[in-house]
């Protein structure tokens, strides 16, 4: 519930400005890839600000993304090797109850 209502006041002024931003800078401006000539339209697209802003954005969210997940394998690799030592423990230690008897007195380590 709480998570909810955050998640609301965080994402419903976020999407408000977001929208702002796009209605005040639909104005096309022309992005060239050529940094020797401007004057050719070859290398030369043009594009809403808004639209240049918010791609610039999203690519760099992906990057970012991208290499803290790639710079975070080894963790992720410890831990599945972690789970997989810890299964191997908990089925030898149920082998180990299974065939060990009951000692006379004392009850059974069988979960």
């Amino acid at each position: 519930m709480i998570h909810r209502l955050v998640q609301i006041l965080i994402t419903l002024p976020l999407a408000v400005l977001i929208i702002a931003f796009s209605v005040a800078n639909r104005a096309p401006v022309r992005v060239s890839l050529d940094p020797f000539g401007s004057g050719d339209t070859a290398l030369s697209v043009s594009v809403p600000l808004f639209l240049l802003v918010l791609g610039c954005l999203l690519v760099g969210v992906l990057v970012g993304g991208t290499a803290a997940w790639l710079s975070q394998g080894k963790w992720r690799r410890r831990a599945r090797l972690s789970r997989e030592e810890a299964a191997r423990w908990r089925h030898r230690a149920g082998e180990a109850d299974r065939k060990l008897p009951a000692a006379p007195g004392l009850p059974a380590l069988r979960r």
